[in-house]
């Protein structure tokens, strides 16, 4: 699972590019739609909306939504019926977008909302579909948003200024939230800050839309790490942070019931004597939770790493290249079958088969072409 020195982009939408494409399990097409973030500022057009075969990993872009500036991040709602994207602006108050989805993936735009604070670049709706928390990376802040009856987005009704830095010169001199997720239990947000090297904890408070910060659990990250990116293992007793500056994962007990963190273990996610830039971008583990994989934006690969299944320690297995330039978000299919790696410089989307047994990724043959790809999301199956 070396990095491979050479990669194709597709040079067509939908193209697939090098190896054969062989169908996996059921001989049976199962098309899915997948909905892509992009950087505007970097040629793309808006957010755009692919059509993905999970029997063969083809993939085929079909449709873009213009009219909308960056949209880097993206979030579904729990019934899959509308979007949210981050508008990341790197000055002035930021943007959150809102679209209802059809059966299809089309975009109908609903409205926007502020998010008070400069270049918002992570969002993510709660599970009763009622807020969308957004990190403001720019303005080193957090907030929440009201989602109403329609799926539109209400002013915000809690707003929090992050203060802090720490130890790298160039980009932790003042707070930069880069990641919001929330626990299963719909009730904790876990922000991590890049910018002041901590994850902090806040608590929704649903009644009255405000986000109360549980100081007990604020965690800190070794100096200079510049945690980005967290999840939550499946087994609800672990959890795991990418540190941008770093480039190491961070592996922590998680007590589920409490919500508190302990750190256990920080890996590195490149090879041994590695000596090229690198920054790490996005963190998932797969869904059977016996393997987790973190992006390298440099090294241009992927990280892979067995879990431990009574500790959640990880064991490096190696890296596997995207087949492109600055990978960014990615996303594994609910199967655990596919990995799809979104690289930003190379404007290729590319899949992968994830092997059952060893986590290994094996390139599928599939990629299509989107400009500046940065976020990567399913939409789910409606009743």
């Amino acid at each position: 699972m070396n990095q491979a020195d050479e990669y194709k982009p597709g040079a067509m939408v939908g193209q697939a590019v090098g190896l054969a494409s062989t169908a996996r399990g059921p001989n049976v097409s199962d098309e899915r739609t997948l909905l892509v973030g992009t950087y505007t500022d970097l040629g793309a057009e808006g957010i755009y909306t692919c059509r993905l075969n999970i029997a063969t990993g083809a993939l085929e872009c079909v449709d873009v939504q213009p009219g909308i500036e960056n949209p880097t991040f993206l979030a579904i709602d729990p019934p899959g019926e509308h979007l949210y994207a981050a508008c990341e602006q790197t000055s002035g108050d930021g943007e959150l977008t809102a679209y209802a989805i059809d059966r299809r993936g089309s975009l109908t735009l609903l409205n926007t909302a502020r998010t008070g604070g400069a270049g918002p670049c992570h969002v993510q709706v709660d599970q009763t579909d009622s807020y969308v928390v957004a990190a403001n990376y720019f303005g080193g802040s957090v907030c929440l948003l009201p989602i109403r009856d329609d799926g539109s987005l209400g002013a915000r009704t809690d707003f929090v200024q992050h203060h802090g830095s720490s130890i790298n010169p160039e980009r932790q001199r003042q707070a930069h939230a880069h990641c919001v997720m929330i626990d299963r239990a719909n009730t904790l947000v876990y922000a991590c800050d890049l910018g002041m090297d901590a994850i902090v904890v806040y608590r929704i408070d649903h009644a009255t839309g405000r986000l109360i910060e549980q100081s007990d659990l604020k965690v800190r990250a070794e100096p200079g790490d510049g945690p980005r990116h967290f999840t939550f293992h499946p087994d609800s007793a672990h959890a795991y942070a990418v540190n941008e500056l770093s480039s190491t994962v961070s592996a922590y007990d998680y007590d589920a019931a409490t919500g508190a963190l302990a750190v256990k273990q920080r890996v590195s996610t490149l090879p041994a004597g590695w000596d090229g830039d690198n920054t790490c971008a996005d963190i998932h583990v797969s869904p059977d939770g016996r393997f987790v994989y973190a992006s390298n934006r440099g090294h241009d690969s992927l990280a892979t790493f067995a879990v431990e299944s009574e500790t959640g320690r990880l064991t490096p297995r190696g890296q596997t290249s995207t087949r492109g330039k600055i990978p960014r978000n990615f996303l594994i299919t609910p199967d655990g079958r596919l990995l799809l790696a979104a690289n930003q410089n190379s404007g290729n989307i590319v899949t992968f088969w994830i092997d059952e047994a060893s986590g290994e990724l094996e390139y599928t043959g599939h990629e299509a072409a989107v400009p500046a790809p940065v976020c990567l999301k399913l939409l789910p199956h409606r009743k």
